[in-house]
């Protein structure tokens, strides 16, 4: 019983049988000077052209969200759009939604209504008093037994109410909701979204991880070396790498709270000798071949390009240690080349099948290259190659 009664309670169900009541609020006004039959054929007829006009859609989206299911502004819960019309697909669905609204609006006043002079009929006959507009038969005369009548009659009434309100809200989604070139262009944004969210992972995961690998293998050096000097190196390189991922971190925290400002100062290739030389203050030795007119490798394949081989130059420092580290970065034949190899002395493994490495395959493929992670002829490679275009 309380299941049956819930609806009665929810707010939603007096709005959307408001929702419908309006429908028909203008042709209930033209029955007062023309009370005829063709005035609803008429009022049908001139939703058509009203529902060609574009901004209609926005008035209808808007009114439905907010009686239909009591969200003014969720679009993504209720499935309802308040953009403009630009199809003509769009608009037909919006002519078919009008037609709906004013049918399903007439027959649940005109139930209502009926059945609530039938309700008052039933009672005032149990006491003799003239009857109003119900006009069942069961009415003539005076009869007590009337009011057993009285509990249908109202059941029926509740149905009127709560049922067309639902199918109404039902329909909304169909007809007021995106055509499916709205469901691909918001397909198209979540996916930029999601692809933005996972490169701002992996820069704080390249940028962070590369820091954190630094201050690890300086400090466990220095601790280890017990000259002052050395020490006095290894903390000046810890500050630097330090300070360099603070920036990035900024930036990227910048980026979040501004979803809309353009990513800007990301570091390039342009930037790598940082790299370098923090690789070689934890002791690797590294060394470096560099080819080609980098600086007119476009902007993203650099900014990416200096990641991979952040990530690569940390993955040495984290798993090979101190050793020597061969570098080269070649911009030939339309495409930027990276490689970075470095020795597996002593059995050592490389560095495995973490999130730096799926990264470094990822930020290649995005940029529609390739890369390759893994042992080759006695060392480990990471070798990636970018198409410029």
């Amino acid at each position: 019983m309380a299941r049956l009664l819930r609806p009665f309670g929810r707010a939603v169900t007096y709005t959307r049988l408001l929702h419908l009541l309006i429908a028909i609020v203008w042709p209930s006004l033209w029955l007062f000077v023309e009370e005829a039959w063709w005035t609803w054929v008429a009022a049908g007829a001139l939703l058509v052209p009203v529902g060609l006009v574009p901004a209609m859609r926005t008035v209808e989206g808007l009114q439905a969200r907010l009686l239909l299911t009591g969200h003014g502004h969720d679009s993504g819960s209720t499935g309802i759009v308040v953009a403009p019309s630009v199809s003509w697909g769009d608009r037909g669905r919006l002519v078919v939604w009008l037609e709906a609204r004013l049918l399903l609006g007439c027959v649940t006043a005109v139930s209502v209504a009926r059945l609530l002079f039938t309700a008052v009929d039933l009672v005032l006959s149990v006491f003799g008093r003239g009857v109003g507009d119900g006009g069942l038969p069961v009415l003539d005369g005076r009869s007590p037994w009337h009011l057993l009548l009285v509990p249908p009659v109202l059941v029926a009434m509740a149905v009127t109410v709560v049922v067309p309100g639902r199918i109404v809200t039902a329909l909304a989604p169909r007809l007021l909701g995106p055509s499916p070139a709205e469901r691909l262009a918001a397909l198209e944004e979540r996916t930029e979204q999601l692809l933005e969210r996972n490169r701002i992972a992996r820069e704080l995961h390249d940028s962070i991880g590369h820091a954190l690998t630094v201050a690890v293998v300086q400090a466990g050096a220095a601790r280890a070396a017990g000259d002052p000097a050395f020490t006095d190196r290894a903390l000046a390189a810890i500050e630097e790498t330090g300070r360099a991922a603070l920036e990035d971190l900024e930036r990227v925290l910048g980026v979040l709270r501004e979803s809309e400002r353009p990513v800007s100062g990301r570091p390039t290739l342009a930037d790598a000798d940082r790299l370098l030389e923090s690789a070689r203050a934890s002791g690797a030795k590294v060394e470096v071949d560099m080819t080609g007119p980098l600086d007119t490798v476009p902007g993203p394949v650099s900014r990416e390009g200096y990641r991979i081989l952040q990530e690569s130059l940390t993955n040495v420092l984290r798993h090979a240690g101190a050793v020597a580290v061969r570098v080269r970065v070649e911009v030939a034949d339309g495409a930027l080349a990276l490689e970075v190899r470095n020795p597996l002395e002593g059995g050592a493994s490389g560095p495995g099948r973490g999130s730096g490495l799926r990264g470094i395959r990822e930020r290649a493929a995005l940029l529609g290259g390739h890369a390759h992670t893994g042992p080759y002829e006695g060392d480990w490679q990471v070798r990636a190659e970018l198409p410029l275009r």
